[in-house]
């Protein structure tokens, strides 16, 4: 039998040992920590990548426990309503977008794995330092000293992935935006009806909030994350980036100018208990993600600005790309189809956030708004707008069916 290993039990390395295991290829999973911790904030499913962790039997506990988002609503610092964009599955979508935990949604898959792939089937306290591959045979170093032989080795230990490095070692560092981000979560109200994501501000000062727990909203409450990007000059812990660094709130100064009518931005950020930071990181894209008989998926293969909600959704596409492209070749040939399939789509939504993506509204909304009086209406068509958004899901690979 084939033997096929992951590294890395993120969501990108769940979500391929589900989708491996439905096409009926066995796997195990590696992973450096010591076990599965709920921990970190907020983050979006988007409906092209929820539909398949649905075909992956998972929809009730995606219902449980997410918020089913009814729209993103794109706001001036002033408060003034630029563009409403619905993301349900009334608006044509062929399933929800989901705003969740992203620990809760890492847990859940987690047990989906042990539950369907059997116990064990996720080693801990194995991270990886390199491979390499005679023959046909791929040998993984680990850094207890330990290696192990397999047949076929997909890493998606993320950005700062040791295999990405062993493939491309003339790569060079992570590409820095020019924004921190400091996140966080915290139970407030309910804001507006308690499905709805707010991106409000411009290129230099933003603040994105959504609800993140429906199991709180059927309480009448709302579990809030939040994200404060802040443009930096001088930007802080590149190289290691890591979005479990805590933070002070000395980013909080320029939201002191920001104007809802629904919520208290300041309030929301100063009630936080853990808020941490994190550099707006990418880097350039690949022009292979396969070498023989190992693989990059996720944010190995393609870490991209947090614009337009939608890295997570991207490693969930490369994880059914790649199991149904195993499931005809299980062999390099399948690797490179899954390449071949994934490598130009994701390398476009690299390029297309680092020019803003959909949140491209906020800049012309900043460059033609003057102050709350104006009239969002007399400055910005509708046209306009409904182009950016369009563009970007067709270039994300969310299209509304009807």
């Amino acid at each position: 039998m084939t033997k096929v290993v992951i590294s890395g039990a993120g969501i990108g390395g769940l979500v391929t040992a589900l989708a491996l295991k439905k096409k009926g290829v066995n796997v195990k999973i590696c992973e450096a920590e010591s076990g599965i911790k709920a921990l970190g904030v907020g983050i979006n499913i988007m409906p092209h990548a929820s539909k398949i962790l649905i075909e992956l039997g998972l929809g009730t506990q995606l219902d449980r426990l997410g918020i089913k988002t009814r729209c993103i609503e794109y706001r001036t610092k002033f408060g003034h309503l630029i563009q409403s964009d619905p993301r349900n599955v009334e608006a044509g979508f062929e399933a929800p977008q989901y705003s969740i935990h992203r620990g809760e949604l890492q847990q859940m898959l987690s047990d989906a794995v042990e539950k369907q792939l059997g116990s064990g089937s996720i080693i801990f306290d194995k991270s990886v330092i390199g491979s390499c591959q005679v023959g046909e045979v791929v040998t993984i170093s680990f850094r207890d000293g330990s290696e192990l032989d397999v047949d076929l080795f997909i890493d998606a230990t993320g950005l700062h992935s040791k295999i990405r490095k062993q493939m491309h070692p003339d790569e060079g560092p992570l590409c820095y935006e020019g924004t921190m981000m400091f996140r966080g979560s915290v139970e407030t109200d309910q804001i507006g009806d308690g499905k709805t994501m707010v991106i409000a501000g411009d290129h230099d000062v933003k603040f994105v909030t959504y609800p993140i727990s429906e199991r709180m909203r059927q309480r009448g409450r709302a579990l809030t994350n939040w994200v404060a990007e802040v443009r930096h000059s001088t930007p802080r812990h590149i190289e290691d980036a890591d979005w479990r660094r805590g933070a002070t709130l000395d980013f909080i100064k320029p939201f002191h100018n920001f104007f809802m009518h629904d919520m208290n931005l300041i309030e929301i950020i100063k009630k936080t208990k853990v808020v941490t930071e994190y550099p707006m990181v990418d880097r350039n894209p690949l022009s292979s993600w396969v070498k023989g008989n190992v693989a990059l998926l996720g944010d190995a293969a393609h870490p991209m600005y947090p614009i337009g909600a939608n890295g997570a959704s991207q490693a969930i596409l490369d994880a059914w790309s790649i199991a149904q492209c195993l499931s005809k070749e299980l062999s390099n040939k399948g690797l490179k189809a899954y390449e071949l399939e994934r490598l130009p789509m994701a390398t476009s939504v690299v390029k297309s956030n680092r020019e803003g993506g959909p949140e491209k509204v906020l800049d012309i909304a900043a460059a033609r708004v003057t102050g709350p009086d104006d009239r969002i209406e007399d400055l910005i068509s509708s046209s306009e707008l409904k182009q950016v958004a369009s563009s970007y899901q067709k270039i994300a690979g969310f299209e509304k069916i009807s």
